[in-house]
This record gives structure tokens, sequence and C-alpha cells, in this order.
């Protein structure tokens, strides 16, 4: 009998990312901003499970050792005799990527794969980035949402904008994934990737009427982010740190905000945000898509202690 299941489960993609140099040289890193919120979520003490697929080869070791090290459950993710799922960033001021991936390992997702009694053991549930966009996958990853939504779980949903996106494909999907989510998290640059034919508040209402009782939490760097409910407007700042990578922030953003309210369910909506706040900026203040951990965020917000202890 299956037992402790993940009360975080998110599905989607894990890749590894190439990244150019000034000196020309690529530097690789394991990645995917889905596979990034689900390590937050673990590191950050909520049982979590990343429900994904990766290469049998070094890229797919690497994530692998990286999924163990972080303390996700490791039911939720396979290794297949697959290509590797690449990301091959060829500027990063400004951002000029590209993606290898036909026929990769993110694509031999197989539901009958995951433990039984995932879906009544979980919480929330976690979907975005490229996994929706990217077929069979995104047919099946659409599936598992609906079916989560209808037995009563909360849907997570991140868009998280990429050039693959564009096109009237993705707005049906777009569209359908806001409808089932409880909580949405977008960028400005997310809104004007998305919305490229709409103005800034034209577009997060738009989205709004599509998702009229979702948290629609949106993000804007250094400015802040701010919090849109059905019934108030919110605004955290970002906290000051110094920034030495960008990448992960808003994965590391959102992975907080859903550990922050499995965790500390009690806790008021303020609390929720500047927690997540603080781990965007826990990962700000270091190289590559850092997952913080509770003493970083403690650090931030001023906490003598752990802000969360998790109770099944």
């Amino acid at each position: 009998m299956t037992t402790n299941l993940p009360k975080l489960v998110v599905f989607g993609e894990a890749l590894t990312d190439f990244i150019r140099e000034d000196n020309q040289r690529w530097r690789s890193t394991p990645g995917g901003s889905c596979w990034n919120v689900a390590r937050v979520g673990a590191r950050l003490g909520v049982p979590t499970g990343f429900a994904g697929t990766v290469s049998r080869d070094a890229f797919g070791d690497k994530l692998i050792q990286h999924s163990r090290q972080a303390g996700l459950d490791m039911r939720f993710t396979r290794q297949v005799e697959r290509a590797p799922f690449l990301a091959m960033v060829v500027s990063r001021h400004p951002p000029q990527y590209f993606f290898v991936g036909e026929n990769s390992a993110d694509l031999a997702f197989d539901v009958d794969a995951l433990p039984s009694g995932w879906m009544d053991a979980a919480r929330i549930v976690h979907f975005g980035s490229l996994s929706l966009v990217r077929q069979p996958l995104a047919a099946h990853l659409l599936e598992i949402a609906e079916a989560s939504h209808a037995a009563g779980k909360r849907i997570s949903f991140d868009p998280n904008y990429r050039d693959l996106m564009a096109g009237p494909t993705y707005r049906s999907t777009l569209r359908r994934m806001a409808g089932l989510a409880s909580y949405i998290k977008v960028s400005d640059e997310d809104l004007r990737g998305l919305f490229p034919e709409l103005d800034e508040a034209t577009a997060l209402a738009q989205l709004r009427a599509w998702a009229p009782t979702a948290s629609i939490l949106l993000t804007r760097g250094a400015e802040g982010m701010r919090l849109f409910t059905a019934r108030e407007v919110l605004f955290q700042p970002a906290f000051a740190t110094q920034v030495i990578d960008t990448v992960g922030c808003g994965d590391a953003c959102f992975g907080g905000w859903l550990a922050s309210l499995l965790a500390r369910p009690d806790a008021s909506l303020a609390s929720h945000l500047e927690f997540s706040a603080a781990c965007a900026a826990a990962t700000c203040a270091r190289q590559g898509a850092y997952a913080p951990l509770l003493d970083d965020v403690a650090a931030l917000v001023g906490a003598e202690s752990p802000c969360i202890d998790f109770h099944p």
C-alpha cells in the first residue's frame, strides 16, 4: 500500500539549460520552470512530488541527483531511454533561446506510472510552462488538470510565457487552465507575451474574466508584486538584496507561495505574499535557479526561527 503521498504535486517539464557565457563557452545546468517550483516546495519542507520524465543519460542523471538532494518524492519521476530535453540559451541579456526536444524524454510521461492514490492525497496540483504546449504531453496534462479540479483539488498555474506559446492553439489552453485554477502567477513580461494585442491592464482584466475566483499573483521583478483576489488587491514590495542572477526567481516566488499556503493555512494573505517575496529575493542573491531554504526566508522576513512547520 502506498503511504505518505505528497500534498503538492507538480506536473511538467524538467530540462537541461545550456547557457552561452561571455567567453563563448557553454555551461549546462539542470532546470525547467515546473521542476524548479517542485524543488522549492520540497526544500521548504512541504512533501512534494515532481511528476515528469527525464532521460536516462548524464543529463537525466543530474536532474535525478538534484531532485533527490532537494527532497522530492522520487516515486513521481521516471527515467526513460529517450533524448534529453534541452534549452539553448544563446543570450541572457536580451534573452534569446531555442529548444531541442523532438521526441525527447519529457514527452514520454505516463500517468499510469504515478503512485496509486496520489490524487486523493494531493491538496494542490501545479501545471505550467512548456509542458502545456508540447504534444502529446500537453493533452495528457490538461486531462489531469480537469480530473484534479473535478476531484476538488486546488489547481496552480504558471503560464511562464515562451515563444512556443504564440498563436491561437495555446490561447485555448490558457483559457482552459485559467478557468480551472485557484492560483495563477504571471509576470508583466508574461502578460505582454500572452496578450500582445492588449495593454497590461486589459490583459489582466481578460485573465480575470477567465478566472473570476482565482487568486492572481502579478510579479514585476524589483518593483514588487500584487495579489489580486475576488475581493481585494494586496501589494508586496521586493526585498532589498544584491541581485546575482534572476534565473528561477519567478519559480521560487510561486513555489514559496504554494509552500506557505500548504504549511501555514491560517496565515494571512499578506503573510503568504511576504514569504513568497522572500523566496524570490533569496534566489536572486544566488547563482542559478537556487531553491531557498527556510533559513534563507527567515533571514529576510526577520523571523527568529523557520517560518514553516508542516503538519501532514
